[in-house]
């Protein structure tokens, strides 16, 4: 979302809304999405059922459990500029991110042998379970000769501060409390945010069961699939 002119719940939500409203899916959302549900194994020594397999499930649902979908924003700062969303359960770890992945910039003064371990440069937003803020960039390595490997600068709330962060919900009960709006949609945001998942679950409910994919790993091949359609991979947690 653009700054907002104040804190105001009002101007808050306007630009919010304003993005939601310029939000575009894929034209095609059989290769510009994935879905997928976690089947039984093995997840931190642990022996976990699948999703079908859980007290009480219908054994034919069609529910995900994992979804990933690529979006543009059309307006004049993010006009084509990719975004790429996935969320799922029994994965990896419990994490939640925002990743701005750069664009790599053309290594004219470097040998490709000198630059294989460099990735893309990254500013990493993480939300929880570590609030803070981790960025990623090449830095030659100290010595003789021009190798050139992925560094990261590190910032943790924990760390910086001693006051502890408010849980989510903490943070949302008081602002009832105090009669404090400016965290809570309006009629206008919700409506916008369905109409961008509406098409997609319509798709999805014509397209039979799920992939499985295995817990512990992240996610079902159809949404590494859909990321190497575009050149990339996603960014692991």
């Amino acid at each position: 979302m653009e700054e907002p002119i104040s804190f105001d719940a009002a101007d808050l939500r306007t630009e919010k809304e304003k993005v939601l409203a310029s939000v575009r899916l894929p034209d095609n959302l059989a290769t510009g999405t994935a879905r997928g549900q976690y089947a039984g194994g093995w997840q931190g020594g642990e022996k976990v059922l699948g999703f079908l397999e859980e007290d009480g499930m219908d054994p034919e649902s069609l529910t995900e459990t994992y979804a990933a979908l690529r979006l543009t924003i059309e307006t004049r700062r993010w006009s084509g500029v990719p975004f790429y969303l996935r969320a799922g359960k029994r994965l990896g770890r419990r994490v939640t991110e925002i990743a701005v992945v750069f664009k790599r910039a053309p290594q004219h003064l470097f040998a490709k042998e000198n630059t294989a371990a460099l990735g893309a440069n990254a500013l990493v937003i993480r939300v929880q379970p570590d609030e803070g803020v981790t960025i990623r960039f090449g830095s030659k390595v100290p010595g003789v000769g021009m190798q050139v490997r992925d560094v990261t600068m590190d910032f943790g709330y924990g760390h910086a501060f001693t006051e502890a962060s408010p849980e989510a919900y903490e943070r949302l009960i008081l602002d009832v409390l105090l009669g404090d709006p400016p965290l809570f949609p309006r009629h206008e945001e919700v409506e916008l945010s369905w109409k961008i998942l509406d098409p997609v679950e319509k798709f999805w409910s014509e397209q039979g069961q799920p992939e499985q994919y295995r817990p512990g790993t992240w996610g079902p091949s159809s949404a590494d699939e859909l990321l190497a359609r575009d050149g990339r991979q996603w960014r692991r947690p």
